[in-house]
């Protein structure tokens, strides 16, 4: 008799208390550097399971900081490395195209034991100051950076 097929598998994924401890963390963060945001964190599979966004953070920032979150979680790499290897990598180029992908600064995959379990992104100040906010989040819930 053949070996049994296993018909499912068990995907580590954020707790609802990790993914709500970031997006403190990330507007503690923004607070501190007077910038205002939305932070969105995704399960590993790109489902929205933590949001905020600070009084008068843009409307455009909602959309913009899930997306970032969904991409680094469904791709497993940061937000700013696909700015760089959509504009360098032709082969690639058609990507861009996805409606959720971004390539923009400030979505970060969050990874617990090599493996990743969300994304947290981050919309509403320059990309550079988006990363530093996603980073400070990350680093401050003590999660791995990438």
């Amino acid at each position: 008799m053949a070996d049994p097929i296993a018909k499912s598998s068990a995907e580590p994924t954020i707790t609802r208390a990790a993914a709500t401890a970031l997006v403190r963390a990330a507007m503690d963060a923004a607070h501190d550097s007077s910038v205002r945001i939305a932070v969105a964190v995704t399960d590993g599979s790109g489902h929205l399971v933590a949001f905020e966004r600070s009084d008068g953070a843009r409307y455009l920032a909602v959309d913009v900081a899930i997306d970032k979150a969904w991409t680094a979680a469904a791709s497993g790499m940061t937000t700013h490395l696909w700015n760089m290897v959509l504009s360098a990598e032709p082969k690639i180029a058609p990507l861009s195209h996805h409606p959720r992908l971004l390539g923009v600064g400030g979505g970060y995959p969050i990874v617990e034991g090599g493996q990743v379990i969300g994304g947290i992104g981050v919309s509403g100040g320059s990309h550079v100051q988006d990363q530093a906010v996603a980073e400070q989040a990350l680093e401050k819930v003590g999660f791995e950076q990438t």
